[in-house]
């Protein structure tokens, strides 16, 4: 039973990743506006059915690898000593994180860098990732001693971490001269918490 289970979820990742390459190669292609989801579907050789059972929509589709690498982040923050001082905690996970991206794949990230900015993908960014940075408060919020102002401190805290994140992953994206472990450990050094 464990191994068809397994077999089946390594199939949904297969399926999800599939869509996901296809969402991006067409929007690099041809612009995210002109994308469809039945042409994403088509691209992927799945059903438009099938599609909406792993994405609601397009953006979910072209924005799911960086949402798994926040999420990855995510986890790698909660793993870290509960005891520890919160920006610490957090420029080790993101270095870690960062150890973990080093073999991006360069048509990946090629595709990713020409649709990154589109305005018509601004709105679902800013809501993906907001989300996103209240879960960053809340894993930070544990970190603080208990005090009235420590839900303003850690909002403060996971805001200005992930801003710095998304600064040097952009600025690495377009500037591979050095590891993305060095350029997020110099942008998450230039913060004093």
């Amino acid at each position: 039973m464990d191994e068809t289970v397994g077999r089946r979820e390594r199939k949904k990742a297969a399926t999800r990743e599939a869509l996901h390459r296809a969402a991006l190669r067409l929007a690099a292609e041809q612009g995210p506006d002109r994308v469809t989801v039945e042409a994403i579907a088509d691209a992927a050789d799945v059903s438009r059915r099938t599609f909406s059972n792993y994405f609601a929509n397009k953006e979910e589709a072209l924005f799911h690898a960086d949402l798994v690498r926040i999420r990855r982040l995510l986890e790698l923050v909660h793993a870290q000593p509960l005891d520890e001082q919160p920006w610490p905690a957090l420029t080790r996970a993101a270095e870690q994180l960062a150890r973990e991206s080093d073999g991006l794949d360069p048509l990946w990230l090629a595709q990713r860098r020409l649709i990154r900015n589109h305005p018509s993908l601004a709105a679902h960014q800013i809501t993906a990732y907001g989300a996103v940075e209240q879960e960053f408060t809340a894993e930070i919020a544990r970190r603080l001693p208990e005090a009235p102002e420590t839900p303003l401190h850690a909002r403060v805290l996971a805001g200005t971490f992930l801003h710095a994140l998304r600064a040097a992953t952009q600025h690495w994206t377009d500037h591979q001269e050095r590891p993305l472990v060095e350029v997020v450990r110099a942008a998450l050094g230039y913060v004093t918490p």
